[in-house]
């Protein structure tokens, strides 16, 4: 019978819907950017504050100096595609949290970026920084917090819109928002599902590319990833983020396609 009210809950908004970027992929929508975003800034602040933030010059500006590249890769290519209103609300951030145990990265919705310190030696150059970047502000670009909060609206509360849960329960409404865009957060996040992650390779590979950086290398950083969760402790950026020989597989595919935008960018 819940499953039976589920999909004719599903029904009822199946208008309220967007279409993720370059996949073309339809995907539940039930909240709008405009009440997300300021949510997570909030939140990111708050994370940013517990810090401590990294006092290496050198390695903050390159945090910086590679989430800018990729920032105008993903506006350029929001642009090329005419969905620059999909950024509407952006207020881009990238900062570098001081926690060498810590190997993990994530970007919230509206561009905000935090990398620990402890993913850059997996990530070892410039470009491995790059393919982490990409691969997590793709997650925003296609707006899967927000498909995860809706989902789980819908499924687990019966409910159709943000209005209505927090009219009913102010409480579930603030705590669901927390966990789709609080990374970092003592709440924690809903987990990506295998197809937001696919997306997010997809997406990121071609950022990347359009940004300058080698495609060819995200494969080979991935494998670094796969050996480093054979072992004990698993890293929370694998937990999260599961890398298996099907994710290679895909991306090793996938590169052709972003080699035309790597080329195109060498010559420009």
């Amino acid at each position: 019978m819940r499953k039976i009210i589920i999909i004719l809950a599903g029904l009822t908004v199946c208008y309220s819907c967007s279409t993720v970027p370059l996949t073309g992929r339809k995907q539940l929508s039930l909240v709008p950017n405009a009440e997300i975003i300021p949510m997570a800034e909030q939140e990111y602040k708050t994370v940013i504050q517990k810090g401590p933030l990294s006092n290496d010059a050198q390695k903050v500006e390159m945090i910086r100096r590679v989430g800018g590249r990729i920032q105008h890769a993903v506006e350029q290519y929001m642009a090329s595609a005419k969905l620059s209103s999909e950024l509407t609300g952006f207020n881009w951030e990238f900062n570098l949290i001081d926690d060498p145990k810590t190997v993990n990265a994530w970007c919230m919705p509206g561009g905000k970026v935090a990398f620990y310190t402890g993913i850059l030696p997996i990530c070892q150059d410039e470009t491995g920084v790059a393919i982490v970047m990409g691969h997590e502000i793709a997650h925003a670009i296609a707006n899967h917090g927000r498909e995860r909060m809706s989902q789980q609206m819908l499924a687990q509360l019966g409910l159709g819109s943000l209005s209505a849960l927090m009219g009913s329960n102010p409480t579930a409404g603030q705590q669901l928002l927390f966990q789709a865009v609080g990374a970092g957060s003592s709440i924690g996040m809903l987990k990506f599902s295998r197809q937001d992650e696919s997306e997010a390779d997809h997406l990121g590979l071609i950022f990347l590319a359009m940004a300058g950086y080698d495609p060819n290398q995200a494969p080979i950083f991935w494998e670094r990833m796969s050996k480093l969760g054979a072992g004990d402790g698993t890293p929370e950026f694998l937990r999260t983020h599961p890398s298996d020989a099907k994710r290679i597989k895909d991306l090793r595919a996938e590169l052709p396609e972003a080699m035309r935008y790597y080329n195109r960018s060498a010559s420009n």
